[in-house]
């Protein structure tokens, strides 16, 4: 298999390694596999019943052909040993719990491959993975890295602008985490890592690949667990051609689905749903994409002006908006909103739900929707907007107690290009 950019018009091949090495294309573009492979939905189902990993080794082999098979099963076993339910809240509402993993976040599902397969993939050499965080990923990637031979990790994330035990979770790691607080927003953090991958003097010194979804060992894994989902439901109501809601913020989840969808996975449709940050659901409604500086909301893992995976978007709708509204609907909310459907959960399901999961929640109940949404974070994860909101503490999961005790260790950095491309060179 074979990659190509959402920008080159000839579709020019490259290697898996050198795909996933680069992150970016070399002219800025986002990777695609050349052809999307066509899966057996039976021999998905009867693996789904078994394990999550028996299920995501079928679909990997699928993607990752030209990859040694022993060591793909590895690769997939070391990193699903954790696991996934599928949710009855009543009232027919269902959701699908993503924050079973070691860093309590949908992100560990796509972090944990990419860490393993990069270790499988590296000739030795030292490689840096420069990614941008508004929230989850920073930690997912620090914990599914954490450790692996010649690689160093770069982190850089918003000043206050990610909860405390987020940035617990990426600053109390040592060894080869290199946490940068960056005096801005996610859209500086996400400008800063692209410009360095435009950077060829900075490339030609330093072997940079990026762990945010715009790398497709990062995005591809996220695909697996829509046919997961789709599984325990159709187990769990008898139901097919279910309807999924996303919570969205730079659209890596979103077009991942969408991928799924592209392999056979037969389901109905999807809802964006968004916070206050509504680039994509306001694009379906006008066809105008206007991408500008983000907000800060209670849901700050969405709070992203500018996703970089729309491109990818566009491209598997063949860039026809037409199509693309034909298999999304967009919905966005406010932070009251969303603290008041936090609430909501708790008071009718005795369920605590994170606010970004409850976006999920409220395009559910406000489109109709028959299917599930998902649910990306533990509740104990965002303890200070759901605290106040549902009136109750959400208990710390061990790991996470344990990452509140830590020293925490980083550098601040101003959001110029120039001062990431200096800590580079230095470290």
């Amino acid at each position: 298999m074979n990659y190509f950019s959402t920008r080159d018009k000839s579709k020019r091949g490259f290697a898996l390694a050198d795909a996933a090495f680069m992150g970016l294309a070399p002219d800025g573009g986002l990777f695609l596999p050349e052809r999307i492979p066509q899966v057996d939905m039976q021999r998905v189902e009867q693996l789904a019943a078994v394990s999550y990993a028996d299920m995501a080794l079928y679909l990997s082999q699928q993607i990752f052909d030209d990859v040694d098979a022993e060591a793909l099963e590895r690769v997939v076993r070391d990193a699903y040993d954790f696991p996934i339910e599928m949710r009855a809240l009543g009232d027919g509402l269902h959701t699908l719990e993503l924050f079973h993993g070691p860093t309590h976040a949908f992100k560990d599902f796509g972090a944990r491959f990419m860490g393993r397969m990069t270790g499988l993939l590296n000739d030795g050499g030292e490689l840096v993975i420069l990614t941008a965080t508004s929230g989850d990923t920073g930690s997912a990637v620090a914990h599914g890295f954490y450790g692996v031979e010649g690689v160093r990790v770069v982190i850089l994330y918003p000043d206050g602008k990610v909860s405390p035990l987020q940035e617990a979770q990426m600053t109390t790691l040592g060894g080869n985490i290199h946490p940068l607080k960056v005096r801005g927003n996610f859209d500086d953090c996400q400008r800063m890592v692209k410009a360095m991958f435009r950077d060829e003097s900075l490339r030609r010194e330093v072997r940079i690949t990026s762990a945010n979804s715009i790398n497709l060992l990062r995005w591809l894994p996220q695909s697996f667990y829509y046919f997961y989902g789709y599984c325990a439901w159709k187990r769990m109501t008898g139901r097919d051609n279910p309807e999924v809601v996303v919570p969205s913020g730079n659209y890596g989840n979103l077009t991942a689905g969408m991928f799924a969808c592209r392999m056979g996975l037969p389901l109905k449709g999807f809802v964006a749903a968004s916070n206050a940050n509504d680039v994509v659901p306001e694009f379906l409604q006008t066809a105008e994409y206007r991408p500008r500086a983000s907000v800060q909301t209670v849901a700050n893992a969405m709070d992203v002006g500018d996703p970089s995976n729309f491109e990818r978007m566009m491209q598997l709708c063949g860039e026809d908006v037409a199509s693309l509204r034909g298999e999304l609907r967009g919905f966005s909310c406010c932070d009251a909103e969303i603290c008041q459907a936090i609430a909501e959960i708790h008071e009718k399901y005795g369920y605590l739900s994170d606010p970004h999961s409850a976006v999920g929640y409220l395009a559910t109940k406000a489109l109709g929707v028959d299917g599930f949404y998902l649910s990306t974070a533990h509740a104990a994860k965002f303890g200070e907007v759901v605290e106040p909101s549902a009136g109750v503490a959400p208990q710390l999961p061990k790991s996470l107690a344990e990452a509140v005790d830590k020293e925490r260790k980083y550098l601040s950095i101003e959001a110029r290009e120039q001062d990431l491309a200096s800590f580079l060179r230095e470290m």
